[in-house]
């Protein structure tokens, strides 16, 4: 519990900020800690010394508002940082930030992009692109594009062979990650989602802004809501599993639900 070190990035880089607030979250790259402050005016990605909390590099970045979050993926063996904007993806060294592949056309500033576990990036553009990282010679595949699998505010989330993305109408989505094809879709309790979905044990978990908690079996032919908790507080953040519960972080509290 004692403090290494703090970092005000924004207070650092008084220029950096969005009209709405920052929502991008930082992630840990091979031992990197990687950041994304963009916004209109001062705009930049950083990689940060984990141990003394000092920039091991810092690159400028499209000024636009953003509130995508870094993914961690892998190229050619190598440890990569995906830096998404509305320009396209650029994937980096975590280590000095020089890039190491880019992919334009463009994509969201809100939902980031997924990680499959075959190492296949699905990113929100044009709905969902999904793409076959580079290597050191630049060379991303597109392996499919599909408007109908388009998200709202939230991340897809990878499940095996599927891909499920929320859209603005609280409409769940479920796609198959070899084509794209939509499979099914379903109607969940809660009217808007800024949370992306987890999943744990068969089951999805997804929470509205109004703070609506379904629970949802994905495993058969046709999704279906089986459960559902209201918790009454606003939830804008996306919950966490662990500890055999899960953790959810309203507007006025932190609750943990489990059993």
């Amino acid at each position: 519990g004692n403090l290494k070190w703090l970092r005000g990035l924004t207070v650092d880089y008084p220029n950096a900020s969005n009209s709405i607030g920052m929502s991008s979250s930082p992630i840990v790259v091979d031992g990197v800690l990687v950041v994304q402050i963009e916004n209109d005016s001062e705009s930049f990605a950083a990689g940060i010394n984990t141990e003394t909390g000092q920039n091991l590099w810092k690159l400028d970045r499209p000024k636009a508002a953003n509130w995508t979050s870094p993914t961690a993926a892998m190229s050619d063996g190598q440890a990569v940082a995906i830096l998404q904007s509305s320009k396209g993806i650029h994937a980096v060294n975590p280590h000095n930030g020089e890039e190491v592949w880019y992919f334009g056309g463009g994509a969201s500033t809100i939902p980031s992009s997924t990680l499959g576990p075959d190492g296949t990036l699905y990113v929100p553009a044009n709905g969902i692109t999904a793409l076959k990282p580079g290597s050191a010679t630049r060379e991303v595949e597109e392996l499919w594009v599909s408007g109908r699998l388009k998200p709202g505010s939230c991340s897809p989330l990878i499940l095996g062979e599927r891909i499920f993305t929320m859209n603005g109408s609280g409409v769940l989505t479920c796609g198959n990650t070899a084509n794209g094809d939509r499979l099914w879709q379903i109607r969940m309790t809660g009217k808007k989602f800024s949370a992306t979905p987890l999943a744990s044990n068969g089951h999805i978990f997804a929470i509205s802004e109004e703070g609506v908690l379904d629970v949802v079996d994905f495993q058969g032919e046709e999704g279906k809501v089986i459960s559902t908790l209201e918790l009454g507080e606003v939830v804008l953040s996306t919950p966490a599993i662990a500890s055999g519960g899960i953790f959810i972080r309203s507007d006025g509290r932190l609750w943990k639900i489990g059993g």
